[in-house]
């Protein structure tokens, strides 16, 4: 029987590409798994999909910058499952204006779209944990897991609002870690997982051309990947299941490369 049974998750963002791989992988290993996101017939087609297979799962419809729907969810998953044992922190995402291409300057930035990602990707990870986070306070045990990415271990050309709202969630998990162990309970865990290059709806056309070949980005990534490919959703399970696993418990405030090696190559 996995070690994960019964324990209940709520995973924002998790009607996504990656989101959705974990929820499903977690409702596999027998957890509750609430699914979180801003349209409900994504949400709604992420819960039947994951009862199909077996999983017990519930769908949220809120927005991760919102405090109102965020309090409303939380009060929604106690009254069904009564805890909040994981938060999966997934929601997330890039935009064009944030984005500095190739014939584009800096100075041409757009700063409204710098601070949408900045605010979609920094805080919407800080208010969900704030909501949710409480309650694991109150319990005296919990799991945060955020989504960080390369984007935030190395500079990467391009992404500077991505880039910078990621390297955020790097600090601010350092930091929760340390401060839910010393003022609320050293049974409650922060850490976060770093993908590398994986093929989602958001980045699709800037690796892949129509015809699935790589374009000229996408090449530069897989060659500068030692495994020389890019990453599945599901090869990111396994670490989300150890973060989890009460087997980890001495293990908080680290940021966990999955990446085929691309943070550990030179390029030489």
């Amino acid at each position: 029987m996995s070690i994960l049974k019964n324990k209940v998750a709520i995973i924002t963002g998790g009607a996504g590409a990656l989101g959705g791989t974990m929820a499903i992988g977690l409702a596999k290993q027998g957890v509750k798994v609430a699914i979180l996101g801003r349209t409900e017939k994504t949400v709604q087609t992420k819960v039947d999909e994951i009862k199909a297979v077996g999983g017990d799962a519930m769908g949220l419809v809120a927005d991760v910058l919102n405090r109102e729907q965020l309090e409303v969810a939380r009060q929604e998953i106690l009254q069904q499952w009564g805890k909040i044992d994981i938060l999966v922190n997934a929601a997330g995402g890039n935009m064009k204006g944030a984005t500095i291409m190739p014939e584009d300057s800096f100075f041409d930035m757009n700063l409204d779209d710098f601070d949408s990602v900045t605010k979609l990707n920094l805080k919407g990870t800080v208010l969900p944990t704030i909501i949710f986070g409480k309650q694991m306070a109150k319990q005296g045990e919990g799991n945060v897991i955020n989504i960080s990415s390369m984007a935030a271990q190395q500079a990467l050309t391009r992404v500077v609002g991505y880039s910078t709202s990621k390297a955020s969630i790097d600090i601010f998990t350092k930091w929760l870690a340390v401060e839910m162990a010393q003022k609320h309970s050293e049974k409650i865990r922060v850490n976060a997982i770093a993908p590398g290059f994986f093929i989602g709806e958001q980045n699709r056309s800037l690796l892949l051309n129509e015809d699935g070949s790589l374009t000229a980005r996408g090449n530069t990534i897989v060659n500068n990947t030692p495994m020389k490919r890019f990453g599945e959703a599901e090869e990111l399970l396994s670490t989300l299941f150890w973060l989890c696993d009460d087997n980890s418990s001495f293990i908080t405030g680290i940021v966990v490369p999955v990446d085929g090696g691309f943070s550990a190559f030179s390029g030489v």
